[in-house]
């Protein structure tokens, strides 16, 4: 697994690569403000939610959540079933919230 600042995140996003950000936060978090592309699939829902995802393993997901843990640890689930270009965004929507998007909330 990569793990990437959230300005390194947004960089990646800004390049138009073809990147999945999923957002594993529960549904009240995204009050608090989210990236506008990121699929929504809070952590306990990710193994009945894979479909979303697709079928390709080799693509490049990004996860995030408030703080970076709970993103680290599906990303370490996602990696037990063989997706290859994980990416952990280390901080979480704080970070987001801080070097990225200061018109988000930090909580």
């Amino acid at each position: 697994m990569n793990q990437l600042t959230a300005r390194e995140v947004s960089d990646l996003l800004l390049q138009n690569q073809q990147v999945t950000v999923v957002d594993v936060r529960e549904l009240h978090e995204l009050a608090y403000g989210k990236i506008v592309s990121a699929l929504h699939i809070p952590m306990q829902q990710i193994p009945n939610e894979l479909h979303q995802l697709g079928e390709d393993v080799h693509q490049t997901v990004v996860l995030v959540c408030h703080a970076g843990m709970r993103s680290q640890h599906v990303a370490q689930y996602l990696e037990g079933l063989g997706y290859s270009d994980i990416i952990n965004m280390i901080g979480g929507m704080n970070s987001w919230a801080s070097d990225v998007d200061q018109s988000m909330s930090v909580y």
